[in-house]
């Protein structure tokens, strides 16, 4: 059966109350979830600059120093999740108390495309300790690149700085509730087509022309007691009369 815009309409109209009641609940249950249950999340960053030449090499300024220098950014991403850097940084700060794995799944290195900046970011259930750690990663990443590669090169722009009321970056309920919303319809349209493709059950006309492929001759409508004009029978029970008789004297 082919429908036509109309009928989709049609059909969505039918079914809104369900619709409605589907994105609304699924709205709150993301309300709810985002709000009370799931714990904030809070990052802290540091950005490293890769700007010093070799102390036996050619001028800092030199073009090719600095392409040398964007290429290895590639290179210092890699060496700061390796077990060289964060086993230095869980031997010198045991009050974090997390394991070298467990670091580097906190630590996230990015950088733009032919810039020399590179930016460490660390996620945390509290910011403080995010910023701390990510000051310490990058504070012993300096440290031991000369050691590691010959060179000294790295040099630290910016700490991540305490702050009186961090602003966690996950969840974000608005867009939970957004994502929610969107998903949430789509459900309950899909779910309101199949229902009415379930539903075989003829009530109109056109439903009948549709499966019999006859035109309809005549209708005979629903009508009430009331509309005959037929007594209640229901009253006249509790009335003590005797349904259907009249007695005359």
């Amino acid at each position: 059966m082919e429908l036509d815009l109309k009928d989709y309409i049609k059909v969505l109209r039918k079914r809104i109350w369900l619709i409605i009641l589907i994105v609304l609940i699924s709205c709150i249950a993301t309300a709810v979830v985002s709000f009370h249950f799931i714990k904030p999340v809070y990052e802290a960053s540091t950005k490293l600059i890769v700007n010093k030449a070799d102390r036996q090499g050619p001028d800092p300024m030199d073009l090719n120093t600095v392409n040398m220098n964007i290429r290895l950014i590639d290179t210092y991403k890699e060496v700061i999740k390796t077990p060289r850097i964060m086993d230095k940084v869980v031997e010198a700060h045991p009050e974090f108390g997390l394991t070298a794995d467990q670091l580097v799944d906190k630590v996230r290195v990015s950088s733009v495309n032919n810039t020399q900046v590179m930016t460490l970011i660390v996620q945390d259930k509290s910011y403080d300790k995010a910023a701390a750690i990510a000051n310490a990663v990058s504070e012993v990443f300096q440290q031991e690149i000369p050691l590691i590669m010959s060179v000294d090169n790295v040099s630290l722009l910016n700490k991540a700085k305490p702050m009186d009321n961090p602003v966690p970056v996950k969840p974000n309920p608005k867009l939970n509730i957004a994502i929610s919303f969107v998903v949430s319809l789509m459900v309950a349209f899909g779910l309101a087509f199949l229902l009415e493709y379930l539903d075989d059950t003829i009530k109109t006309e056109e439903d009948i022309r549709q499966a019999l492929g006859l035109p309809t001759l005549a209708v005979i409508a629903k009508i009430n007691e009331e509309d005959l004009g037929v007594p209640d029978l229901s009253v006249q029970r509790q009335a003590g009369e005797t349904p259907g008789v009249t007695l005359h004297q």
